[in-house]
């Protein structure tokens, strides 16, 4: 896999390659969950161009030395000034960023959301969410990594809230993902002290914007999205039957779709 680092350390993965001029990079969500999370969307699309998975500096496996936080989010800019034609895809936390990211409305051909939301309001009722369908797993793991925030306490508490991020259909599937993947503790506190309570979006863009989410997603709440400010010609709403947080992993045919018509769309902007 061809690996190109950012002046800042953001970490670029070529994952796939295809005829055609743009460039897909893909962005975690979590925060702290590696890009990794992302491979079984980038198996599941057929996007014309190339398919990068990225990795913030002190994210997932991406362990660099240095202010790691100093540039979140805006160094998002860096992957995408690196590409030609570059369509940013970002997943809960990821989209957040790129919206809390202005910068990129000169940099990018298209940008995706995957069950993000454009405020930080969701998380409270995600937390309502937790108390009404209360998995006691999930509470002996969470208690463990309060205690000791280590990277295999992070990941056990993460295959634990699998029941909460996929559906029965792919709540195994999802638990084998999840138990996967790396995962950095200082990006979960980074973020939840700088980041996730106070986050609104900053911009929203006028090139073609993609915001998918599963039907059966409990994660993060989709309400707020009613709101006609983001209902813009150049938005495509794709909701995602039979699929939660990770729509890919229980409904990939519906998603590739709602990728491939998102790409017809770009392409028709820069033909």
């Amino acid at each position: 896999m061809q690996v190109h680092f950012t002046p800042s350390r953001v970490r670029m993965r070529l994952h796939a390659e295809r005829d055609g001029p743009l460039n897909w990079l893909l962005l975690p969500g979590g925060p702290g969950i590696g890009s990794e999370s992302l491979k079984g969307l980038t198996d599941a699309l057929d996007v014309p161009g190339a398919i990068w998975l990225i990795d913030l500096p002190g994210d997932g496996s991406n362990i660099v030395e240095g202010d790691l936080y100093a540039k979140w989010p805006s160094v998002l800019v860096e992957s995408a000034a690196e590409v030609s034609d570059a369509v940013y895809v970002g997943h809960l936390t990821g989209g957040a960023y790129l919206l809390s990211c202005p910068e990129l409305r000169e940099r990018v051909r298209g940008i995706t959301l995957l069950d993000t939301a454009p405020n930080g309001d969701w998380y409270a009722k995600y937390v309502l969410m937790t108390k009404d369908n209360p998995l006691p797993g999930f509470n002996a793991a969470l208690s463990l990594y309060m205690a000791d925030q280590t990277q295999v306490n992070l990941a056990a508490l993460c295959v634990a809230s699998a029941e909460w991020n996929f559906n029965p259909r792919g709540v195994q599937a999802g638990r084998e993902l999840l138990a996967a993947m790396p995962y950095n503790a200082a990006a979960v506190e980074w973020s939840d002290k700088n980041f996730d309570h106070t986050y609104r979006a900053a911009w929203w863009p006028d090139v073609p914007t993609l915001r998918m989410a599963g039907v059966d997603g409990r994660i993060v709440s989709q309400d707020d999205w009613n709101n006609p400010a983001y209902h813009t010609p150049n938005a495509l709403h794709c909701l995602i039957p039979g699929a939660g947080h990770f729509p890919w992993i229980e409904n990939p045919k519906t998603v590739a779709e709602g990728f491939h018509r998102f790409a017809r769309l770009i392409q028709a902007t820069i033909s």
